[in-house]
């Protein structure tokens, strides 16, 4: 063999070298995460009803009042590629946005392996924009759910969704990558009547067809349930995206598979703000905390102790400013759940445990 071949099969040898290492560069955490929870990621189409009114008198009058009852509303029914979930229990518990099951009147969910089931909505609440669906199957893969409280800014994060199982049949689930920007954002988004507490902020795109599918971290687990994007005017994307924690969500599964909704919980009191007045008045260290104004007799904040006059400054130990931190402070708490206040009376610090009830029917 001349010195040339020898350095030509050297040479090669040294290229597919290069080219497995290239390879296996590629196979990054986040090419690994999206391989975990894919098969888990679901594709949810909804049938709604819709009215449609016609009116032949446009302008009213005479014609319109004797003889509207006989042309009848015209209903469309119609089922709509309307968001996406992922599989949290291999018993076939799927979890979704309200918003994506809301009005419904049945529901088809179709997995990456093509499977597709009917699904029954079996507990939703607006309020947290949550949604658990039942689907009877075997072998279903379910997701890794992660702990959205040791969520670092920064770190990278996927939105994985399945929008397109009925519009394309294609059942490949679509993914994008970003990080996480901020945590504990309350949002309301335009039109909106809802405020949503506590929510994961990244620059992860979450279109619409992404809704209620898994936001997971590099390790492969979900921390959180994608949401929404804010959008310019002209529908330009922003670069923020929402989503609901994974911690805030598995508080709430529970209640809504044994309830179908999230129970109101009641405390029986009323707060106002500590005023910098109030705080001299009452010597105080600091205008933060809030005020007890009101004690519902017979209420759970009543049977802890608790009493108008008292000054909240934290719950579960975490130090409160206002009122609103403290009603913030209990978002997410369940029926039967206890919550412990720091307050000031006369001077001294005390702590009371509160058990949370339902709101008296």
């Amino acid at each position: 063999m001349t010195a040339g071949l020898v350095l030509s099969v050297r040479s090669l040898r040294s290229s597919l070298g290069s080219e497995q290492d290239l390879a296996e560069s590629r196979r990054t955490a986040i090419v690994t995460a999206v391989e975990r929870v894919a098969p888990a990621t679901v594709s949810i189409g909804a049938v709604k009803t819709y009215v449609v009114q016609s009116n032949p008198f446009p302008d009213g009058g005479l014609f319109e009042r004797f003889f509207r009852g006989y042309f009848p509303d015209r209903v469309y029914e119609g089922r709509y590629d309307v968001g996406s979930g992922f599989i949290i229990d291999p018993d076939g518990y799927v979890l979704t946005n309200d918003h994506v099951v809301r009005g419904s009147s049945g529901v088809k969910v179709v997995l990456r392996d093509g499977r597709e089931f009917d699904g029954i909505v079996v507990g939703a609440d607006e309020r947290y924009d949550l949604a658990v669906i039942k689907i009877e199957g075997s072998d279903l893969p379910a997701a890794l759910l992660g702990d959205s409280d040791a969520v670092l800014i920064g770190e990278w994060v996927v939105a994985i969704g399945n929008p397109f199982g009925y519009i394309l049949n294609d059942t490949e689930p679509t993914v994008t990558a970003g990080v996480i920007s901020a945590l504990h954002r309350d949002i309301q988004p335009s039109g909106a009547t809802a405020v949503y507490k506590d929510m994961i902020q990244t620059d992860a795109a979450i279109n619409r067809g992404n809704s209620g599918g898994p936001l997971v971290n590099s390790m492969g687990e979900v921390i959180g349930i994608s949401t929404f994007t804010l959008s310019a005017e002209n529908g330009a994307y922003l670069g923020m995206s929402f989503a609901i924690p994974i911690n805030t969500a598995r508080l709430l599964v529970d209640e809504l598979v044994r309830y179908g909704r999230v129970r109101d919980i009641w405390i029986g009191m009323g707060l106002t703000n500590v005023t910098p007045a109030i705080a001299v008045a009452l010597d105080l260290a600091s205008a933060d905390g809030a005020i007890v104004a009101t004690v519902e007799p017979e209420s759970p904040a009543d049977r802890a102790g608790l009493r108008p006059g008292d000054v909240i400054i934290a719950v579960n130990n975490v130090a409160v400013t206002n009122a609103g931190d403290v009603w913030r402070a209990t978002f997410g708490a369940k029926v039967g759940d206890a919550i412990t206040v720091t307050m000031i009376r006369a001077g001294r610090s005390r702590e009371f445990d509160i058990k949370l009830e339902e709101v008296p029917g």
